[in-house]
């Protein structure tokens, strides 16, 4: 795999076990409700068969985690995060619930998350796929979600029982994944960047993750300031480096080694010995010079193609 567009022809197909990510069940006549007052999203008008993204943040309107959520049953949600917040974010979720009818638990050792891709997974879903991004379907006992294709590589979020076989698909490397959502734009908070981002910088907003109709969250002041202020500094772009890069890594533009321009949200190794990243930018770092990881002498970041539009005026 080079740098650049990824193809629904590669034979890099299959299926991978999510160990990096964890599983938060949310449960009781209120579960909604009370996540509802917690969350950028809409959770009271969420239905069976659709799932959302979501953010949570802290009350100055910084991310404490993002998650996929979906209904289980009428009284069941489940959030689906990154494994190293799972912990510290069940617990402060819990401090909230006070005399709310909802239960919250770790379900990742119930239900474990599987992560299919090509046509191979397409075919070993068979019926049960849904086709339209963010819908889910239930298969057997677990429940299956269409996430957005990258590059017309169709690709599906599995959570099944812990005893129900795995899928029968071939192996699907790690690294193949994770370039897939560092390509689908859409950011994955982890331990490394809690509390950088406002959701508009890492476009959390353009891929539907926050509902700027519903009402009161922590942090919701500022999230809808940003938004209605109509000027919006930082976004989040796909870069490419000859070098490997990671998580919070900072990142710097060539005219000031002062200070970062910017911020790896998600990055992906590939078997080239280079990476592809999600960074978070300064705007004002695009208009002239070269960005670097690191320092401003760092490796050279070469910029790559989001699979939606950022507003012509913000990059």
């Amino acid at each position: 795999m080079i740098m650049g567009r990824m193809t629904a022809t590669t034979a890099l197909q299959g299926a991978l076990r999510l160990t990096d990510w964890g599983l938060i069940r949310a449960q009781g006549p209120d579960a909604a409700s009370f996540l509802h007052g917690q969350l950028t999203q809409d959770t009271n008008s969420l239905r069976t068969g659709t799932a959302r993204l979501a953010g949570y943040c802290s009350p100055k309107g910084r991310l404490l985690a993002s998650f996929i959520v979906w209904r289980g049953d009428a009284d069941t949600l489940y959030l689906a995060c990154s494994a190293d917040l799972l912990a510290p974010t069940l617990k402060r979720l819990s401090m909230f619930v006070l005399r709310a009818k909802c239960k919250l638990t770790d379900a990742s050792a119930d239900l474990p998350l599987f992560g299919l891709a090509g046509t191979e997974a397409a075919s070993w879903l068979g019926d049960a796929a849904p086709a339209a991004a963010w819908a889910s379907a239930s298969l057997g006992a677990g429940q299956v979600i269409r996430l957005p294709d990258v590059d017309g590589m169709p690709r599906w979020l599995l959570a099944q029982p812990a005893d129900t076989p795995a899928p029968a698909l071939p192996a699907l490397p790690p690294d193949t994944w994770a370039q897939l959502e560092v390509r689908s734009g859409v950011v994955r908070i982890t331990a490394a960047t809690v509390e950088q981002f406002v959701p508009q910088m890492v476009n959390l907003e353009l891929v539907g993750g926050v509902n700027f109709q519903k009402g009161c969250y922590p942090g919701q002041e500022i999230v809808a300031r940003s938004q209605y202020r109509g000027t919006l500094k930082r976004r989040s772009l796909v870069f490419d480096s000859a070098a490997p890069l990671a998580i919070g890594q900072e990142v710097f533009h060539s005219d000031d080694p002062a200070q970062p321009a910017g911020l790896v949200a998600l990055a992906a190794a590939r078997p080239d010995g280079g990476s592809s990243a999600l960074v978070e930018i300064k705007l004002s770092a695009l208009d002239a010079g070269s960005l670097h990881a690191g320092a401003a002498d760092g490796p050279l970041l070469q910029r790559g193609a989001l699979p939606y539009a950022i507003p012509a005026d913000q990059g």
